[in-house]
């Protein structure tokens, strides 16, 4: 445990480190027109700098325990940080889109134990009593990151070149590096932890790990864009990911030094129930986060930077109200009664959004909505994180975090993909629902079609052009009514796999601030 002055430099430097991880992860959509330009890429080759960056993320997060207790976690630590600067450094000097990929990739790997190894590093820094505190403050960044990335990355982007979305994060990385060399110590147990030998390493459960969720993060990340199974290689991606993560469950259950420990999973039964929880959280975190300002770009024209200042009051909303939310578990609020709350304010988020999704709508509109989400994700984020680590210390604690981490990702990955798909198929689906109500013959129709026609004459269109760009508006006005249907359904569907979890916090042991759980009982 730390004190003082220390304790608050650790905790401002993972901090920083978690919002570097995460801010990279949504940062760069906005800037993927600009890189396709200016590195001569397609569309398709472009979305790699998302995919790659993600896949060696969900990788690298499981396995985090292990590498700090094989390496010492400070120095497993102070490495990740500094491969993800040099790596931004190199992003950002990349001459064409596959440099740029390998590059994402690399900072990836650095990236992804940043936020895992950040978690147990405040795990072992703060005393049981103030755990929920600690947490909070990482919290922040979690909840923070993957909103403001949108926001900083449309401001660079307006302002100055796409290489700087990865410049920026140079002088943190800095920063980060020197305080880990400074600040950051291994705990007793790990200077104390004799490294594996290289034929004890379980290289059978990496390299099922790598092909199970590397395969399936890909089939995520790619799927819709290759219309999914009428691709050949997201097929064998699919088969890939079904054979490695059977395989690597079974081996990690099995065997005596496992990669990544799963039985912890069945020693704890809140740690499971966080486990899907941190899913859920996942989902809808990064789901709304990429639904939204699809919305606003497509449908209400606002530029990316616009959007991104309408998603930051809620995020900063989320972010002050998590020392609150640390306060109130520290105090003894059970996170069994803090839970539905969230999960209800939540669904109460999204359904407001499906009602505000209008033609008309401003920035006004969804000041309040957007609010809401962020005290629903503060009461949901922190519960789920404290409930899912108390008791846990060590090597558990590692695990644990590591393993949250990854669902957490794979969580958004789904939810992201899921989104996207629906958005694209129910679009038409409910296009073709509406078209009856177009025709020659309603009255209705006829009305908006002649008010058309009457506009772009009197702009100076002959007969014929007026009436071509008439239907033409016509047309843009069924697609707009469509979308807004089709968004509106998607927070509905968000809203509604959030409100089935209520009765499964049910489930939770309630157990006090810093009460162990014991490890050697299955519950």
């Amino acid at each position: 445990m730390e004190t003082g002055f220390t304790k608050w430099i650790i905790v401002i430097t993972v901090v920083m480190c978690c919002l570097l991880e995460l801010i990279d992860t949504s940062i760069v959509n906005v800037a993927l027109t600009q890189m396709m330009g200016n590195l001569s890429a397609t569309q398709q080759e472009v979305s790699w700098v998302v995919a790659s960056y993600a896949i060696a993320n969900v990788i690298v997060i499981p396995m985090t325990g292990f590498l700090a207790e094989q390496f010492g976690r400070k120095n497993y630590y102070l490495a990740s940080v500094i491969l993800f600067t040099i790596a931004s450094m190199a992003c950002g000097q990349s001459t064409n889109i596959w440099e740029l990929v390998a590059f994402r990739f690399i900072q990836g790997v650095g990236g992804g134990a940043l936020m895992a190894t950040s978690q147990a590093i405040l795990v072992d820094t703060f005393p049981p009593e103030e755990l929920a505190l600690g947490q909070a403050l990482f919290g922040m960044g979690v909840i923070i990151g993957p909103t403001i990335g949108p926001t900083l990355g449309g401001f660079i982007v307006d302002n100055y070149d796409w290489p700087w979305i990865f410049y920026v994060n140079v002088p943190v990385g800095v920063l980060a590096s020197i305080f880990t060399i400074l600040f950051i110590r291994d705990p007793e147990r790990i200077k104390n932890a004799i490294p594996r030998p290289l034929r004890q390493i379980d290289w059978a459960g990496i390299i099922l790990l790598i092909m199970g969720v590397g395969a399936l993060q890909l089939v995520l990340e790619q799927g819709e864009r290759e219309e999914w199974f009428e691709t050949p290689y997201i097929v064998l991606g699919t088969i890939l990911a079904i054979i490695g993560l059977v395989g690597f469950v079974v081996r990690e259950m099995t065997a005596k030094q496992p990669i990544v420990d799963l039985r912890v999973l069945t020693k704890s039964r809140n740690l499971s129930i966080g486990a899907f929880l941190s899913f859920v959280l996942g989902f809808g975190l990064f789901a709304s986060v990429f639904v939204f300002p699809i919305f606003c770009q497509r449908i209400l024209g606002f530029s990316a930077e616009q959007t991104g200042y309408i998603l930051l009051p809620g995020a900063v909303v989320s972010g002050l109200m998590m020392p609150v939310m640390g306060k109130m578990i520290q105090r003894g609020i059970s996170q069994k009664f803090i839970l539905p709350v969230g999960f209800t304010v939540f669904f109460i988020f999204s359904y407001w959004m499906s009602v505000r999704l209008t033609p008309t709508a401003g920035e006004g509109d969804f000041f309040w909505p957007l609010i809401l989400r962020g005290f629903g994700l503060s009461m949901l984020f922190l519960p789920i994180t404290t409930m899912s680590l108390a008791g846990l210390s060590g090597k558990d604690a590692g695990q644990a975090a590591g393993l949250t981490g990854m669902i957490r990702q794979l969580g958004g990955s789904f939810g992201v993909a899921l989104v996207g798909t629906y958005l694209e198929r129910a679009i038409f689906q409910n296009r073709n629902a509406l078209l009856p109500n177009i025709s020659l013959y309603n009255p209705e129709t006829v009305t908006r079609l002649n008010a058309f026609i009457a506009n772009f004459r009197a702009k100076g269109a002959d007969l014929v052009q007026a009436q071509q760009m008439a239907y033409a508006a016509l047309e843009g006005t069924l697609m707009k009514q469509t979308s807004i249907i089709t968004y509106s359904e998607i927070f509905l569907m968000i809203g509604g796999f959030f409100l089935i979890c209520v009765p499964l916090v049910l489930l939770i042991k309630r157990a006090k601030p810093g009460e162990k759980v014991d490890l050697n009982a299955a519950h």
